[in-house]
Protein backbone atom coordinates (compact mmCIF):
# COMPACT_ATOMS: atom_id res chain seq x y z
CA UNK A 1 0.00 0.00 0.00
CA UNK A 2 1.36 3.38 -1.30
CA UNK A 3 0.76 6.71 0.76
CA UNK A 4 -0.48 9.48 -1.28
CA UNK A 5 0.25 13.01 -1.47
CA UNK A 6 -1.81 16.09 -2.51
CA UNK A 7 0.73 18.07 -4.34
CA UNK A 8 -0.30 21.48 -5.74
CA UNK A 9 -0.14 22.49 -9.08
CA UNK A 10 2.55 24.93 -8.70
CA UNK A 11 4.90 22.54 -6.53
CA UNK A 12 4.02 20.04 -9.41
CA UNK A 13 6.61 20.83 -11.73
CA UNK A 14 9.60 20.15 -9.00
CA UNK A 15 7.79 17.80 -6.37
CA UNK A 16 5.84 15.32 -8.80
CA UNK A 17 8.97 13.08 -9.48
CA UNK A 18 10.69 13.71 -6.30
CA UNK A 19 7.65 12.92 -4.27
CA UNK A 20 6.89 9.38 -6.24
CA UNK A 21 10.91 8.61 -6.38
CA UNK A 22 10.11 7.91 -2.35
CA UNK A 23 7.50 5.27 -3.51
CA UNK A 24 4.38 7.42 -2.73
CA UNK A 25 1.71 8.49 -5.22
CA UNK A 26 1.70 12.05 -5.80
CA UNK A 27 -1.80 13.76 -6.56
CA UNK A 28 -1.77 16.83 -8.19
CA UNK A 29 -4.59 19.31 -8.10
CA UNK A 30 -4.91 23.57 -6.70
CA UNK A 31 -5.14 22.75 -2.86
CA UNK A 32 -6.98 25.18 -1.24
CA UNK A 33 -4.68 25.96 1.36
CA UNK A 34 -1.08 24.22 1.47
CA UNK A 35 1.50 23.17 -0.85
CA UNK A 36 1.15 19.66 0.58
CA UNK A 37 -1.37 17.33 2.04
CA UNK A 38 -0.45 14.48 3.87
CA UNK A 39 -3.97 13.64 5.46
CA UNK A 40 -7.15 14.81 6.91
CA UNK A 41 -5.36 16.65 9.53
CA UNK A 42 -1.75 17.30 8.28
CA UNK A 43 -0.66 20.48 5.63
CA UNK A 44 2.34 21.11 4.23
CA UNK A 45 3.73 24.60 3.31
CA UNK A 46 6.78 24.98 1.86
CA UNK A 47 9.46 28.10 1.53
CA UNK A 48 12.26 28.74 0.22
CA UNK A 49 14.75 30.98 2.49
CA UNK A 50 14.05 33.96 0.51
CA UNK A 51 10.31 33.81 0.45
CA UNK A 52 9.93 33.20 3.94
CA UNK A 53 11.68 36.27 4.81
CA UNK A 54 10.15 38.46 2.40
CA UNK A 55 6.75 36.77 3.39
CA UNK A 56 7.56 38.11 7.15
CA UNK A 57 8.30 41.03 5.94
CA UNK A 58 4.69 41.86 3.86
CA UNK A 59 3.05 40.02 6.56
CA UNK A 60 2.03 36.93 4.23
CA UNK A 61 3.36 34.59 6.32
CA UNK A 62 1.17 34.86 9.24
CA UNK A 63 -2.42 35.33 7.22
CA UNK A 64 -1.15 31.72 5.44
CA UNK A 65 -0.75 30.50 9.01
CA UNK A 66 -3.86 31.60 9.87
CA UNK A 67 -5.38 29.95 7.11
CA UNK A 68 -3.93 26.76 7.71
CA UNK A 69 -4.68 26.40 11.03
CA UNK A 70 -8.42 26.61 10.57
CA UNK A 71 -8.54 24.02 8.01
CA UNK A 72 -5.99 21.54 9.53
CA UNK A 73 -4.83 20.36 13.06
CA UNK A 74 -1.13 19.73 12.17
CA UNK A 75 0.32 22.66 10.10
CA UNK A 76 3.94 22.58 9.08
CA UNK A 77 5.83 25.05 7.69
CA UNK A 78 9.39 23.49 5.92
CA UNK A 79 12.23 26.12 4.97
CA UNK A 80 14.41 24.81 2.46
CA UNK A 81 17.99 26.18 1.18
CA UNK A 82 21.07 26.83 3.11
CA UNK A 83 21.63 29.85 2.40
CA UNK A 84 20.13 33.49 4.18
CA UNK A 85 19.06 36.14 1.81
CA UNK A 86 20.05 38.65 4.62
CA UNK A 87 16.55 40.39 4.47
CA UNK A 88 16.60 40.24 8.34
CA UNK A 89 18.89 40.37 11.05
CA UNK A 90 18.95 37.26 14.06
CA UNK A 91 15.99 39.19 16.28
CA UNK A 92 13.92 39.71 13.95
CA UNK A 93 14.31 35.83 12.33
CA UNK A 94 13.88 34.32 16.08
CA UNK A 95 11.13 36.66 16.38
CA UNK A 96 9.21 35.23 13.53
CA UNK A 97 10.04 31.68 14.56
CA UNK A 98 8.86 32.13 17.85
CA UNK A 99 5.59 33.43 16.62
CA UNK A 100 5.09 30.68 14.25
CA UNK A 101 5.46 28.04 17.01
CA UNK A 102 3.44 29.98 19.93
CA UNK A 103 0.81 32.23 18.57
CA UNK A 104 0.14 29.65 15.48
CA UNK A 105 1.27 26.50 16.83
CA UNK A 106 2.70 25.23 13.50
CA UNK A 107 6.37 23.21 13.82
CA UNK A 108 8.97 23.94 11.59
CA UNK A 109 11.47 22.03 9.65
CA UNK A 110 14.54 23.20 8.05
CA UNK A 111 15.48 21.49 5.08
CA UNK A 112 18.56 21.79 2.77
CA UNK A 113 17.09 20.97 -0.73
CA UNK A 114 14.27 19.72 -2.23
CA UNK A 115 15.27 15.96 -1.84
CA UNK A 116 15.26 16.37 1.53
CA UNK A 117 12.19 18.40 1.69
CA UNK A 118 10.53 15.33 -0.51
CA UNK A 119 12.15 12.87 1.90
CA UNK A 120 10.16 14.59 4.88
CA UNK A 121 7.11 14.66 3.07
CA UNK A 122 6.74 11.44 2.19
CA UNK A 123 8.10 10.23 5.64
CA UNK A 124 5.05 12.12 7.24
CA UNK A 125 2.26 11.16 5.01
CA UNK A 126 3.71 7.14 5.82
CA UNK A 127 3.59 8.11 9.30
CA UNK A 128 -0.03 9.05 8.74
CA UNK A 129 -1.49 7.25 6.69
CA UNK A 130 0.19 3.78 6.98
CA UNK A 131 1.19 3.74 10.66
CA UNK A 132 -1.65 6.65 11.94
CA UNK A 133 -4.48 4.81 9.50
CA UNK A 134 -5.58 8.89 8.82
CA UNK A 135 -6.84 9.36 5.56
CA UNK A 136 -6.02 11.84 2.90
CA UNK A 137 -9.23 14.51 2.66
CA UNK A 138 -8.11 17.76 0.73
CA UNK A 139 -10.23 20.19 1.76
CA UNK A 140 -9.14 18.90 5.64
CA UNK A 141 -11.82 19.65 8.76
CA UNK A 142 -11.88 23.00 9.55
CA UNK A 143 -11.71 23.48 13.67
CA UNK A 144 -14.22 26.06 14.91
CA UNK A 145 -12.43 28.88 16.84
CA UNK A 146 -12.77 29.33 20.52
CA UNK A 147 -13.77 32.24 22.04
CA UNK A 148 -10.38 33.46 23.01
CA UNK A 149 -9.23 32.48 19.00
CA UNK A 150 -12.21 34.93 18.09
CA UNK A 151 -11.12 37.71 20.20
CA UNK A 152 -7.61 37.63 19.04
CA UNK A 153 -8.78 37.38 15.63
CA UNK A 154 -11.21 41.14 16.06
CA UNK A 155 -8.08 42.82 17.92
CA UNK A 156 -5.42 41.83 14.85
CA UNK A 157 -7.57 43.35 13.01
CA UNK A 158 -6.75 46.83 13.89
CA UNK A 159 -3.98 48.86 12.78
CA UNK A 160 -0.56 47.73 13.27
CA UNK A 161 -1.29 45.26 15.70
CA UNK A 162 0.25 41.88 15.30
CA UNK A 163 -0.88 38.40 17.09
CA UNK A 164 1.78 39.08 20.28
CA UNK A 165 0.48 42.81 20.55
CA UNK A 166 -3.32 41.80 20.52
CA UNK A 167 -2.16 39.27 22.95
CA UNK A 168 -0.89 41.91 25.23
CA UNK A 169 -3.80 44.29 24.26
CA UNK A 170 -5.68 41.89 25.59
CA UNK A 171 -4.49 40.84 29.14
CA UNK A 172 -3.91 44.50 29.68
CA UNK A 173 -8.09 45.55 29.26
CA UNK A 174 -9.33 42.17 30.17
CA UNK A 175 -12.33 42.31 27.57
CA UNK A 176 -12.29 43.55 23.85
CA UNK A 177 -15.29 46.10 24.67
CA UNK A 178 -12.67 47.77 27.16
CA UNK A 179 -9.96 47.87 24.70
CA UNK A 180 -12.12 49.67 22.54
CA UNK A 181 -13.26 52.34 24.84
CA UNK A 182 -9.73 52.60 26.35
CA UNK A 183 -8.66 56.11 25.84
CA UNK A 184 -5.25 57.23 24.27
CA UNK A 185 -3.49 57.90 27.28
CA UNK A 186 -4.67 54.47 28.53
CA UNK A 187 -3.73 52.89 25.62
CA UNK A 188 0.24 54.54 25.60
CA UNK A 189 0.75 52.73 28.71
CA UNK A 190 0.78 49.48 27.29
CA UNK A 191 4.47 48.36 27.02
CA UNK A 192 5.33 47.98 23.42
CA UNK A 193 2.34 50.00 22.00
CA UNK A 194 3.93 53.56 21.60
CA UNK A 195 2.13 56.44 20.70
CA UNK A 196 1.87 55.83 17.15
CA UNK A 197 0.21 52.72 17.52
CA UNK A 198 -2.28 53.85 19.88
CA UNK A 199 -3.31 57.17 17.94
CA UNK A 200 -3.78 54.97 15.20
CA UNK A 201 -5.80 52.41 16.71
CA UNK A 202 -8.06 55.06 18.55
CA UNK A 203 -8.32 57.03 15.27
CA UNK A 204 -9.73 53.51 13.80
CA UNK A 205 -12.31 53.07 16.20
CA UNK A 206 -13.64 56.69 16.59
CA UNK A 207 -13.59 57.85 13.14
CA UNK A 208 -16.86 58.17 11.86
CA UNK A 209 -17.18 55.65 8.74
CA UNK A 210 -17.38 57.44 4.97
CA UNK A 211 -17.69 54.90 2.12
CA UNK A 212 -15.03 55.26 -0.64
CA UNK A 213 -16.37 55.76 -3.93
CA UNK A 214 -15.54 52.98 -6.70
CA UNK A 215 -13.29 54.11 -9.81
CA UNK A 216 -15.72 53.20 -12.03
CA UNK A 217 -13.70 52.84 -15.65
CA UNK A 218 -16.46 54.30 -18.48
CA UNK A 219 -15.75 53.26 -22.00
CA UNK A 220 -16.77 53.91 -24.88
CA UNK A 221 -18.45 51.54 -28.02
CA UNK A 222 -18.29 53.13 -31.28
Amino acid sequence: MKAVIAVDVREAPLFHELIESQGAEAQVSPLPVGDFICSDRTVIERKSRADFESSVIDGRLFDQLSRLSSSYSRVILVVEGTESPGMLQKPSLLGAYSSVLTDYGAAIFFTRSPESTAELIYAIAKHEQLMEKRPLRITGKPKGKTLSQNQLAIVEMLPLVGPKMARTLLENFGTVENLFNAPEEELIKVEGLGKKKAKAIRTALSTPYEPEEENVLETTHE
